[in-house]
């Protein structure tokens, strides 16, 4: 039998344990409805489900009728109706922002790292990035109930694997936000140098001075509930990543930088670090399903995976062939900071580069709160909401503050978070959930080889970020 119940009462009480309760598994949620079985056998008829333990009182239950016709017909229903959605044009969109982040300014130092040699890299990385954003797509084909990043590792591993892939999700995220305070304190110190301010009669200037104000300015935007103004500002990704490469063309052909031939083909001991960033610069992995899911055709996600990968790398070989070329190994972490202070294009490189990541904060760390407060024993007071965003943005500061090492940093994320969420994760779901490709073939020798070349540069990559941030510190 099925119960349908209201989400908002079956999200509470879950996962509560009560005395005396009665087994029940979640089959589905759809329209305001979580559907629950009574028997476990139901549910072999049914792509996917979730096993949970649940008291539901006589009033919670609701239009049983509906409930019987459903699973007499023994049919989900589908999330997404043909014709609803987003357009392919505005989804491809979505996907560019999504890959079109901080990862741009590095870009050229990652070359100046590796050697020209590294863009070979840099193309082979995007196209197995590409190739694990379709085994995504994949998952979520085998189900059509999967909207989420979580949701293809839950359904992979069960709960482990929806935690697992969360863990991951916003480490990652909440090390991108630091980033961000890393950067918005370096260039505004480039652009208003020695500046600073005295609290407590303790002097703080240049870029810790930078990082300060940077958090009291986000911080307010992090109380917000609703953050659609920000999402469309923030949007403005895309167009910032462009005008950067822009700019630094016109800095180097007009503004009197030039040209100049950097002779270094390969440079091993720099590659760790160059191949690491160049996969930070494709970690758009955890939002592909959602842009799937929501699309008003999801058979076409494959293109936009293809029209997305392309575009954003043409920008990033662009930039990166740019700034090596100009400032060949005395490259910094982020190419703003090498830029003549007193042209036009570098003031307009430098606003466009702080600008994107004070709408971008409150964004990215939103996931990250919204699931503290979802697990808090306080209930979801205002004041709790607040009392734990401001904790998120001190703490993304102390970080910022004791760390301050943007390419290093960026390096980690891309070798450890990046590479096991964006490379190792997609493939392992995959064969979990698709009984075809564990058979032996050439798409299975080509998931392992892609399995056993991530772990050694995510091993490899982070060993050297670390041991780099050590060194600094």
């Amino acid at each position: 039998m099925l119960f349908p119940v209201k989400v908002e009462w079956a999200s509470t009480h879950l996962h509560s344990l009560l005395p005396q309760t009665k087994q029940f598994i979640l089959i589905e949620e759809n329209n305001g409805c979580a559907y629950l079985s009574t028997s476990k056998q139901q549910t072999s008829t049914y792509s996917s489900y979730i096993y949970a333990t649940l008291w539901v009182p006589e009033w919670h239950k609701m239009d049983i009728s509906k409930a019987e016709k459903l699973e007499s017909q023994n049919e989900l229903p589908q999330p997404q109706q043909q014709g609803r959605g987003t357009s392919f044009l505005r989804t491809c969109f979505n996907g560019l922002n999504a890959l079109s982040g901080v990862g741009i300014l590095s870009i050229p130092y990652a070359l100046a790292q590796g050697g020209w040699l590294s863009l070979l890299l840099l193309v082979l990385v995007a196209v197995l990035c590409w190739y694990t954003g379709l085994l995504l797509q994949r998952c979520m084909d085998l189900n059509p109930l999967i909207k989420t990043y979580p949701d293809i590792g839950e359904h992979a591993f069960g709960y482990k694997g929806r935690a697992i892939v969360s863990l991951f999700m916003y480490l990652e995220l909440y090390l991108v936000a630091v980033e961000f305070l890393i950067l918005e304190g370096d260039n505004l110190d480039k652009l208003f140098p020695n500046t600073g301010f005295k609290v407590a009669g303790l002097k703080i200037g240049g870029r810790q001075a930078f990082v300060l104000l940077t958090s009291l300015v986000v911080l307010p935007t992090t109380w917000l509930k609703s953050l659609g103004m920000l999402a469309y500002v923030s949007a403005g990704g895309v167009l910032a990543s462009f005008i950067l490469v822009v700019c630094i063309f016109w800095v180097g052909a007009v503004d009197g930088v030039g040209f100049h031939e950097s002779n270094v083909l390969l440079n091993w001991r720099g590659m760790p670090i160059a191949i690491s960033m160049f996969t930070f610069c494709y970690c758009g992995h955890s939002v592909f399903p959602t842009l799937c899911s929501s699309m008003r055709d999801r058979s076409r996600f494959s293109n936009v995976l293809f029209v997305c990968f392309i575009t954003s790398t043409i920008n990033y070989v662009s930039m990166a062939v740019l700034g090596y070329l100009m400032y060949g190994e005395h490259l910094k972490s982020q190419v703003t900071l090498n830029l003549p202070i007193k042209t036009i294009s570098t003031k307009i490189a430098i606003y466009t580069t702080v600008i994107n990541p004070l709408t971008k904060y409150a964004i990215i760390t939103a996931p990250i709160t919204t699931a503290i407060e979802e697990k808090s024993l306080f209930g979801n007071s205002r004041s709790l909401s607040i009392i734990i965003r401001t904790a998120l943005v001190i703490s993304t500061v102390i970080v910022a503050l004791t760390v301050p090492f943007f390419g290093y940093i960026m390096a980690f994320i891309g070798s450890f978070l990046s590479v096991t969420s964006s490379i190792l994760l997609p493939c392992l779901c995959y064969l979990k959930t698709n009984k075809t490709a564990q058979k032996f073939g050439f798409e299975l020798v080509i998931i392992v080889t892609i399995l056993v070349a991530g772990s050694f540069i995510g091993v490899v990559g982070t060993f050297t970020s670390i041991k780099q941030i050590v060194s600094h510190l």
